[in-house]
């Protein structure tokens, strides 16, 4: 079972490697926020006449809570893009940091919170009103308003910060960008920012993303040599949980069953502790809104059992180890499980009814690349329930 002395080991085994990547000058380096800077004015200094409305610079410390005026106020249709460049670290020590994507969230007006899937995000505005943005972890989202489920003084255990470019355009946002791109380009922001906006949605249809987590970009229906059906997971300093709605009774009999071929574990250090929380899996939701995880991991036993080690989901989500190490890696495997007797083996009483799957993919802690491949996802009950 994880405790304190999983925590210290794990801790002492990050902190051994951060040491080695600087000592090797192996660590990704802070970004330069001068340089960003300077560069991203020079463009917008070029730009032509007609092309940009208006524009703002905004600084957010890592220990600042939501929500921080961006000094624009937005009307229904206005067509945004913002860069951010910096960093907000969890743990300093530890080389522990999330990317901004993650961390940064925006709001406009009494809409709805919302973030993007890369460093750059551009929207077109759906509410009146001030733009707003704010730090997420280590806090988690009350409700889609924005409220936090912890004391805002959980924000002070973070350092670093981020600095932002909010561009507001005369025209659509990608035509503009492609303008822009015409009289230079910095890191190639104005270039990946196209791209992101030209590939979309790759949402697999009938899924969505946990609202609290925010959309990514880490899933996609795409066909394997093995299975036509297959929903592909690459993931690196990212999450994402995808979620599928279904009903079914949880009697004696339910199970579930799935393919899935794991090709890298986001991993290298037990998962049951929060610095090293990184993995894989495929989870079921019940009515008592509570989660069962089955994972593939790096080094627990199998049927290794635990609440998850992160406060916000302690209590939620219950993880157990169905397969472990490097064995097995790159290939297809069948899974089958009863989830009325993992329930009541891990987490007690079975309540009635599963009203979800999910997709779940952590790589931010560690941010090393995580790859697997899901196919055949059924719900076994009286009559079986095809899930993918």
């Amino acid at each position: 079972m994880p405790g304190i002395i999983s925590d210290l080991t794990v801790a002492g085994a990050l902190f051994l490697r951060a040491s080695a990547r600087k000592l090797l000058s192996k660590n990704e380096p802070e970004p330069d926020l001068d340089k960003y800077s300077a560069a991203m004015q020079n463009l917008l200094n070029r730009a032509p006449e007609g092309l940009i409305k208006d524009y703002k610079w905004l600084d957010i410390p890592g220990n600042c809570p939501p929500w921080v005026a961006s000094g624009l106020s937005l009307e229904i249709g206005d067509e945004i893009s913002c860069f951010m460049a910096g960093r907000v670290f969890a743990s300093k020590p530890l080389d522990i940091w999330l990317s901004l994507a993650l961390q940064v969230w925006y709001k406009v007006g009494d809409g709805d919170i919302f973030r993007g899937t890369h460093s750059s995000h551009s929207f077109t505005a759906q509410d009146n009103g001030p733009l707003q943005f704010g730090n997420y972890f280590p806090n988690d989202w009350e409700n889609l308003q924005g409220e936090r489920q912890q004391d805002d003084k959980v924000y002070q255990t973070s350092s670093g910060g981020s600095r932002i470019l909010i561009i507001r355009w005369h025209k659509p946002a990608v035509e503009c960008l492609r303008e822009m791109l015409s009289l230079g380009d910095f890191e190639g922001r104005l270039r990946c920012e196209i791209e992101r906006i030209d590939i979309g949605d790759t949402t697999p249809k009938g899924w969505s993303y946990l609202w609290n987590i925010g959309r990514s970009n880490i899933f996609r229906k795409q066909p394997s040599e093995s299975a036509n059906d297959c929903i592909h997971c690459q993931t690196q300093g990212d999450t994402g949980i995808l979620q599928k709605d279904v009903n079914l009774v949880l009697d004696k009999n339910t199970e579930i069953s799935w393919k899935w071929c794991v090709d890298q574990l986001p991993s290298t250090l037990r998962e049951d502790t929060v610095p090293s929380h990184d993995y894989l899996s495929i989870a079921v939701e019940f009515d008592n809104g509570r989660d069962i995880t089955y994972y593939w991991s790096s080094t627990l036993p199998v049927g290794t059992g635990y609440d998850c080690p992160l406060p916000n989901w302690k209590g939620k989500e219950y993880h157990v180890v169905i397969r472990s190490g490097k064995e097995g890696l790159g290939e297809w495997k069948d899974e089958r499980r009863n989830l009325f007797d993992d329930y009541k083996q891990y987490m007690g009483e079975p309540p009635a009814r599963i009203v979800r799957v999910w997709l779940i993919a952590n790589s931010a802690f560690q941010r090393n690349k995580g790859d697997c491949k899901y196919a055949d996802i059924v719900l076994h009950g009286k009559q079986p329930l095809k899930v993918l």
